[in-house]
């Protein structure tokens, strides 16, 4: 598939500031027409060169182009319930990475996923769920650590998002291929939560090494 020229892309941190700045415009109101030019429709058909890939969450609630206020091509979204890691996900990471060139990596979890709750449920109260949608939990119950048992239970589906969320990085910088890009300094994977009551995307600072 053909790339952008060489030159003409955004680094890592540019790509950053452009999704802080879209949610920013998504928080006062002042999101970008959604009207499109012809033209981007030729170009797009052409070739794509998103900035950033963001694996998010299924969740109608939020979609990643909305919120970070972006145009046709500019984002590669991947998106399942529950943001999980699976190898289809890491397939298509992979492609984003090898063959698109994203220079951003987002996992993006976010308040009140009913993943996350669903997964909770079946953890401290052994709740069963249809076939299909337990095996889709099984990717998060069993990397969900064990909260205080003193925190409320909103307290412990926020942390849980949160450490949903990190899990999956850590999955991919220990993949193969994650360590080969992030030792050429190519690509740059950050997690984020958006929180649905008030649109902000919080982005989340970098596991302390250990």
């Amino acid at each position: 598939m053909a790339t952008a020229p060489e030159g003409t892309r955004l680094s890592a941190d540019e790509a950053l500031a452009r999704l802080i700045e879209g949610n920013q415009r998504f928080l006062r109101g002042e999101a970008r027409s959604s009207a499109f030019r012809r033209e981007t429709l030729t170009d797009l058909a052409k070739a794509q060169s998103p900035y950033a890939t963001v694996l998010g969450c299924s969740d109608s609630r939020v979609p990643p182009e909305w919120i970070f206020d972006t145009g046709l091509g500019e984002l590669f979204v991947i998106r399942v319930a529950g943001n999980i890691f699976s190898p289809e996900i890491a397939g298509t990471l992979q492609y984003a990475g090898a063959y698109l060139e994203t220079p951003l990596f987002v996992i993006l979890g976010h308040e009140g996923c009913g993943a996350i709750t669903a997964a909770l449920s079946t953890k401290h109260e052994g709740e069963q769920f249809r076939s299909r949608v337990q095996l889709l939990l099984a990717n998060i119950v069993g990397r969900l650590p064990d909260f205080d048992p003193t925190l409320s239970p909103e307290e412990q589906a926020s942390r849980a998002v949160e450490s949903n969320v990190r899990w999956t990085i850590r999955q991919i910088l220990n993949s193969p291929e994650g360590q080969a890009r992030m030792v050429e300094g190519r690509i740059k994977i950050v997690g984020a939560v958006y929180e649905i009551e008030t649109g902000h995307v919080r982005f989340l600072p970098p596991d302390e090494p250990t």
